[in-house]
């Protein structure tokens, strides 16, 4: 575990600051420990859908739904490789 050394400060109006009181006393927290661990669960979940985005240029999503919309073309190792499944997988 490690020590806690680094400083955070925020202002609040009069009714968050009794807002926060209240919660953090139904949860049995400080409001100190309550407010650290409100703002670390919110930025834990804002980074996690962060890093779960991917990003990309418009161009390569406009030539990925236009390989959408192009029409099926064969693919033939994709073809002999579902013959040979069938021929190698059994079913009862």
């Amino acid at each position: 575990m490690t020590t806690a050394t680094a400083r955070l400060e925020f202002r609040v109006s009069p009714q968050q600051k009794s807002e926060i009181e209240r919660a953090a006393e139904l949860s049995g927290e400080s409001v100190s420990m309550f407010a650290r661990t409100a703002a670390e669960e919110k930025a834990d979940r804002l980074l996690r859908e962060y890093e779960a985005t991917t990003v990309f240029p418009a161009e390569f999503f406009d030539e990925l739904i236009a390989a959408f919309d192009a029409p099926a073309q064969a693919n033939p190792g994709l073809h002999n490789a579902a013959r040979r499944l069938r021929a190698t997988v059994t079913r009862d």
